[in-house]
């Protein structure tokens, strides 16, 4: 049978999370659909902002070794707080959700220190009553890691493109060569070592959020003691846009997207059926503020 629109949008947007930068060939060949649908669709989800290509420097690259998802009461609008939220270059997503708590945000730090003064800031904030922590110690699934292992370092010509990549991931090898003065082979054999030494990758980031037309579910789980089992499934299902293991609050964080709430339910139900999981926490994400993985590089070594 063929695929609805929004199955067909779905599955695109899943193909480019895998690689951000495959060829319209390729995903028509993957998706067993025309070039011109796929060329037709991908515009259209990028130029509404349904979807952003990018690239993401992983964080171990960047000494960012304290990753963290934060949740937030608020007493009053929450606007005040997500902006503020915002203009920090610790956090790399802020929303407003539904639930219990008010706020979402992830952060990345290099030390103890930094988060701790970071929290410190958070509680101070005019309305803020509850911080709730949460510590991710393994990502499951989700784009902006790649487990760089301090094998490559990129050079000056290395970082331009980075940077460009973050504002374009799709870019062509072509413009590329022409923002940096190289032959379109020379950027695409740069590009492509970039991401084999899993400095970054190249991904596609998803609008979460009702106001977007897309719906976004963040899930915290509670485990009975087979973590494996949970981590298995959240690497494996298709509305999981992002799981990591953790501690604090609960033993896995994930979001699953869909464009409809049947959708994502189906998956949650799939998840409290598991044997492993002991409870499941949802909130919904109603209006995303910020969710930028781009981060300035490390200063060239000389």
């Amino acid at each position: 049978m063929k695929p609805s629109e929004d199955q067909f949008d779905a599955a695109l947007v899943r193909a480019l999370q895998q690689d951000g930068r495959a060829s319209i060939q390729t995903l028509a060949d993957e998706l067993e659909a025309s070039r011109a649908q796929v060329s037709s669709r991908l515009k259209r989800l990028l130029d509404d902002g349904t979807v952003r290509v990018v690239a993401a420097v992983d964080p171990g690259f960047l000494g960012h070794s304290i990753l963290t998802h934060n949740m937030l009461r608020v007493s009053g609008s929450t606007a005040h707080v997500t902006e503020q939220l915002r203009a920090r270059e610790e956090t790399v997503f802020v929303s407003a959700v539904s639930g219990a708590d008010h706020v979402v945000f992830e952060t990345r730090f290099g030390s103890t220190d930094a988060m701790l003064e970071l929290l410190q800031w958070v509680r101070s904030l005019e309305g803020v009553e509850r911080v709730s922590t949460t510590t991710y110690i393994r990502i499951v699934r989700g784009f902006f890691v790649a487990n760089y292992r301090g094998d490559y370092e990129p050079d000056d010509i290395d970082r331009k493109l980075i940077t460009l990549l973050e504002g374009d991931g799709r870019r062509s090898y072509t413009a590329l060569a022409g923002d940096v003065g190289m032959q379109p082979s020379s950027v695409r054999e740069r590009v492509n070592r970039l991401i084999e030494q899993n400095v970054i990758r190249i991904s596609a980031v998803e609008a979460r959020g009702v106001v977007r037309g897309q719906l976004g579910v963040g899930v915290g789980i509670t485990s009975r003691g087979d973590d494996e089992q949970i981590a298995e499934f959240l690497a494996k299902n298709k509305a999981v846009d992002f799981a990591a293991q953790s501690y604090g609050r609960h033993d896995f964080i994930a979001t699953m997207v869909g464009p409809n709430p049947r959708s994502v339910f189906a998956s949650i139900e799939a998840l409290r059926a598991l044997p492993a999981t002991a409870a499941v926490e949802s909130w919904t994400h109603l209006h995303v503020v910020k969710e930028d993985y781009a981060r300035t590089l490390r200063p060239a070594e000389l």
